[in-house]
């Protein structure tokens, strides 16, 4: 039986530059249906949630102008399921925004907060480990977080080193870390007390209020002087005007890395944050070269280990390319060594200066 105070935010603001040209600021990642499966990363997302808290209990934090795309994609949801921020400010304000709202419509309400662009390939394991999460806050006054066991020394995620003792698989956690380079990452591996860190954060809307008063009273005091409009008809106005005055801040930062009641699930539900060109190849099926091809035909001559995306079923013939991305959309074709793709940031940036923002 699910429980009616049980309830989840989708954070779906993010542009996904790190994917483009695929992904565009008209069209983030979270919006692309990146496997041919019929349904976006938002809707799987949205999807697999639904199975665990009622669908009317399910808020999604995003951009003023990723509205109209988010109800077209989520036709089923109310306008005021909706938590529109007029300006990103990062993971913190978003979360105290949404937890503000939860708490004046239900003060007992456990609250699990999920990145809306994430793969998850055990449904019926990621249901149970959320459950079992939802449980534990639901009488512990704890901020717990989701970790993965590491499968590699991987330098694009946050890691979380844990204490040995555990109650149920779930442990406390000693330290956050952000991404380590290589030699640590491995040293991290290697040493059996760190998983990656999700991103995937569990609380009862009490815990996570109490939080932000103790290490983020800025957002907390701007967020408490609108405490009485939160769910009317003022709330909106209140957010825009309010909104732009937080510090741009991750909830990892700003409390996780902070609290002493800070704990983690072990988890092995096959994730991928999808947060990179090389973590969608590594999931992706691939010829017996290492190639993957998304929406696309392909033919690889003399070439190996290569990402290839294209925004239509279009036929690509690549010869002599070695770990390479191709990929494509609209009016932009992008042709990068994979082991560069960090540079795909600064390439938006140098295009956005010198072509202007159509074509990003």
């Amino acid at each position: 039986m699910r429980n009616n105070h049980n309830y989840c935010v989708i954070m779906s603001g993010g542009v996904g530059s790190r994917f483009w040209p695929f992904s565009k600021e008209g069209k983030p990642k979270q919006f692309l249906d990146f496997f041919g499966t019929g349904r976006s990363l938002l809707q799987s997302t949205f999807d697999r949630f639904k199975q665990i808290v009622p669908a009317e209990n399910i808020y999604i934090v995003t951009n003023d102008a990723y509205a109209e795309m988010t109800k077209k994609q989520l036709p089923e949801l109310k306008d005021n399921q909706l938590l529109l921020e007029p300006i990103r400010r990062n993971t913190a304000p978003a979360i105290a925004y949404a937890s503000f709202r939860i708490n004046a419509i239900d003060p007992n309400a456990n609250i699990v907060v999920a990145p809306s662009d994430h793969l998850i390939m055990n449904t019926d394991e990621f249901v149970a480990d959320i459950q079992k999460g939802l449980d534990f806050v639901n009488s512990n006054p704890v901020l717990l977080t989701l970790g993965i066991k590491p499968s590699r020394p991987e330098t694009g995620y946050g890691y979380i080193q844990v204490n040995e003792e555990e109650t149920g698989g779930i442990h406390k956690v000693k330290a956050f870390t952000e991404k380590p380079n290589l030699e640590l990452a491995k040293k991290f591996v290697d040493s059996g007390e760190f998983v990656w860190n999700s991103g995937i954060f569990l609380w009862n809307v009490n815990t996570i209020l109490d939080a932000f008063k103790k290490y983020l009273p800025d957002i907390n005091q701007k967020f408490s002087e609108g405490k009485e409009v939160f769910n009317t008809p003022d709330e909106k106005k209140f957010v825009d005007a309010s909104f732009p005055f937080c510090p741009n801040i991750s909830i990892d930062y700003g409390i996780l890395e902070k609290a002493d009641n800070v704990y983690v699930n072990i988890s092995n539900f096959g994730w991928s944050d999808l947060g990179t060109w090389g973590a969608l190849h590594e999931i992706s099926d691939k010829d017996g070269e290492s190639n993957a091809s998304l929406h696309c035909k392909s033919l690889f001559v003399e070439s190996n280990d290569n990402v290839v995306a294209m925004s239509e079923d279009k036929l690509v013939v690549l010869q002599g390319l070695d770990g390479y991305i191709v990929a494509e959309s609209d009016n932009v074709l992008m042709i990068c060594k994979k082991s560069e793709e960090q540079r795909i940031k600064h390439f938006v940036t140098d295009v956005k200066f010198r072509y202007g923002d159509e074509y990003v």
